[in-house]
């Protein structure tokens, strides 16, 4: 057995392109393996940007106790009442994969229930386009879309100094460890 598998076989996250389609939302039952618990001082009001404005959709809830909300597989958020919300967004964040294709409309949506919420999209070094977004609770949350790889590009050459090269054209990146 090797230490090294293609990952890529358990995530719902698609090969970068421009053509990328996003997974359906999951809405099976499953053991989660993380999932962020999010304070609220209006459910309502969180519920309503996490569905219209992220993309989530409420997979059961608990009356006035907790709604359970789903993107794709494994990415889960808790969104629980509470007494009081921290006036700023905290410098931690929890980012979520989407694809480039939902990365303008996920803004626009964003913006338009909450015009001062979104900062980016930006790309980023390691071949990302994020988006940042606070939301009703003051919780960072990064939608990130990575983007296809380009030999040669400064993209390219970043992630080669961070040790991360692409497997050769024409072979999986888990041939030598199978």
């Amino acid at each position: 057995m090797s230490d090294y598998y293609n990952a890529f076989e358990t995530s719902p996250v698609p090969a970068p392109g421009p053509d990328a389609v996003p997974p359906e939302p999951f809405h099976g039952i499953y053991g989660m393996p993380a999932f962020a618990t999010i304070p609220t001082t209006d459910l309502a009001e969180s519920v309503d940007f996490w569905t219209r404005g992220l993309g989530f959709f409420e997979l059961f809830g608990v009356p006035g106790r907790l709604v359970h909300l789903r993107r794709w597989a494994f990415q889960d958020v808790l969104l629980v009442p509470a007494e009081s919300v921290p006036e700023a967004a905290p410098a931690l964040s929890l980012s979520f994969a989407c694809v480039l294709g939902q990365v303008d409309s996920l803004v626009e949506a964003c913006r338009a229930l909450r015009p001062d919420s979104v900062d980016g999209p930006r790309d980023t070094p390691w071949n990302t386009r994020d988006v940042v977004v606070t939301t009703p609770e003051n919780a960072r949350i990064v939608l990130t879309a990575a983007k296809p790889f380009v030999p040669g590009s400064e993209e390219a050459r970043t992630l080669e100094a961070m040790g991360i090269t692409p497997p050769p054209a024409g072979r999986g990146d888990n041939e030598e460890h199978a």
